[in-house]
């Protein structure tokens, strides 16, 4: 009789353990909690296929690493972009290289952040052309900002307007623009809008945003207006 009692108590004692235990916690994938790539395929509005693009983050003690690969476009207007970015763990730029052919215009250029004293060397890779300007504290440049959007979304903030990288400085501002269901792999998601206009010496950019309402805030769909005409990244599960 004692016996069983003891085992009884012993039971009792387990079952109460597991209800009191805290639910293990949920696994969190993708940037910021992982390195991740996503795979995009570059679309005409009709769905055509242009090509496609690679994004990927990755992470080290130093900082992040962040890559964005597009080959795409149509004959005789080939489309092909590779942005390298480098930044802290605060997401403050420190070097940011560029490589792009959009039809005949090339751009092949690295620019390295000096955070001390607050400028940046720019230096064109063909040429070798040099140039150097002010840059504000931890400035970012623009594919490092689109991965801080990511990180700030994800915490239920919009970041501010401010001054990015892309060559030279070009004043970003970002609107939100609501939750919007958009198709993906055939069945509706609802995401957030986020409009980007960045403003720049010589030119002006426009990018639709489409933002999963997951912990990484991952970017479904990108539209953009090119030379060629208008069209979107759209992500590949």
């Amino acid at each position: 009789m004692i016996i069983l009692k003891t085992a009884a108590a012993l039971v009792s004692t387990f079952l109460l353990a597991a209800v009191a235990a805290p639910p293990s916690p949920q696994q969190l994938n993708g940037f910021p909690f992982t390195d991740e790539t996503l795979n995009y395929s570059v679309n005409w509005p009709s769905g055509l296929s242009l090509g496609e693009g690679h994004l990927s983050a990755k992470h080290s003690s130093a900082g992040w690493n962040f890559e964005l690969n597009l080959d795409a476009g149509v004959p005789g207007y080939p489309v092909k972009d590779s942005y390298l970015s480098s930044a802290t763990n605060d997401f403050c730029s420190t070097i940011f290289e560029r490589t792009s052919q959009h039809g005949s215009r090339q751009t092949d250029e690295k620019e390295t952040v000096d955070s001390q004293g607050l400028t940046a060397k720019r230096v064109t890779l063909k040429g070798g052309g040099e140039s150097t300007f002010a840059v504000p504290g931890c400035v970012k440049d623009a594919l490092t900002f689109l991965y801080f959007t990511r990180r700030e979304l994800g915490q239920g903030r919009v970041p501010p307007a401010q001054q990015t990288l892309f060559g030279n400085l070009y004043q970003t501002r970002l609107e939100y623009s609501g939750a919007q269901v958009i198709p993906v792999g055939g069945k509706g998601v609802e995401t957030d809008k986020i409009i980007s206009s960045m403003q720049g010496p010589s030119s002006n950019l426009k990018f639709e945003m489409y933002f999963a309402r997951d912990a990484a805030r991952t970017p479904l769909l990108i539209k953009v207006m090119l030379a060629m005409g208008p069209f979107s990244m759209e992500l590949v599960r």
